[in-house]
């Protein structure tokens, strides 16, 4: 859902009135209260207003008319931080440009979550929905069937099977037919039975209580370019390399018999090394988290890291 709105408030942090669509926007709403201006020269100095964009999301379970949900309020023009605002009543539409049906009404004080960024921010439940969003988790249209999405951590072709064969062998013996099928590694699709035609919540909800394996997740490595956070989850190997960064230059690679500073790969288990065994070593030179940062990336591009890379 998307809209435009003023926030008012603001300690001389707005647009001003070099904004003249802040200022228009402003007026067209003071003539809506009963309060025109005679003159757009009045709102010159109108610093504590700014114009934003207004954006939310529709919750993925759906959402009744009446219902809060959070939105987020990002400036549009020239102002400098929206600290302390406060969001006018604002109408939400969906981004269909050819749908100029108000879905939902936007309005709240602002929060700043990161305080680098000042000119964004968000306003817990600030939209009241006008209408329903219904959520069809049942596919009609093909059989009565449901989807199950498997989390992207856990994903894989092994944990896809593991999943259908435990469906498939704890509903056999109570409806004789195996309803599940994986459609990929992250999709397993589950025909309703007759018997839960008239009430497919309460099969889904069986389903979910179906015991699995805790799937084994996948080596990967998780990386927060504005923390400075890397986290490692698995046996996240690196190859043989050298690498040179900066002033520094360090061998992952070497011998039994001239060891380098970290432990050679071999074909052995006990000689592979390991991601986070290279990062305790940097951290003992002291390397800064931007330069850590740097070098698993490069190590990633470079094809000498296996494992599952992310980045934000």
């Amino acid at each position: 859902m998307i809209g435009l709105g003023l926030v008012v408030g603001l300690s001389h942090t707005g647009d001003g009135g070099k904004n003249a669509a802040a200022m228009r926007a402003l007026a067209s709403t003071l003539r809506y209260l009963n309060n025109p201006i005679e003159s757009g020269k009045e709102l010159t100095d109108a610093a504590n207003v700014a114009m934003v964009a207004i954006s939310a999301t529709i919750p993925k379970e759906g959402a009744s008319n009446g219902q809060r949900v959070d939105c987020y309020v990002t400036s549009t023009f020239g102002a400098k931080s929206l600290k302390g605002g406060r969001l006018l009543i604002s109408p939400i539409r969906m981004p269909n440009v050819n749908d100029l049906t108000v879905v939902g009404l936007a309005s709240g004080p602002i929060v700043i979550e990161d305080a680098e960024v000042l000119t964004s921010g968000r306003v817990p439940n600030g939209i009241v929905l006008e209408r329903d969003f219904r959520t069809q988790f049942i596919d009609m249209k093909h059989g009565n069937k449901v989807t199950l999405v498997i989390d992207a951590p856990h994903a894989t072709f092994g944990v896809a099977s593991h999943i259908v064969e435990r469906i498939n062998t704890e509903l056999y013996p109570v409806l004789h037919l195996k309803p599940a099928s994986a459609l990929g590694p992250d999709r397993i699709e589950v025909a309703v039975p007759d018997l839960y035609r008239d009430d497919p919540v309460g099969f889904i909800a069986w389903l979910l209580d179906i015991d699995v394996m805790t799937p084994q997740t996948e080596a990967r490595v998780w990386v927060n370019t504005k923390s400075k956070t890397v986290l490692i989850h698995g046996d996240v190997q690196i190859s043989p390399v050298v690498i040179s960064h900066k002033n520094l230059k360090v061998e992952v690679a070497g011998s039994p018999s001239d060891p380098a500073p970290f432990a050679p790969l071999g074909s052995g288990q006990e000689n592979q090394q390991q991601l986070d065994d290279l990062l305790k070593g940097l951290q003992a030179l002291k390397v800064s988290n931007e330069d850590v940062i740097a070098i698993v990336r490069e190590l990633y591009r470079s094809g000498n890291l296996h494992g599952v890379y992310e980045e934000k």
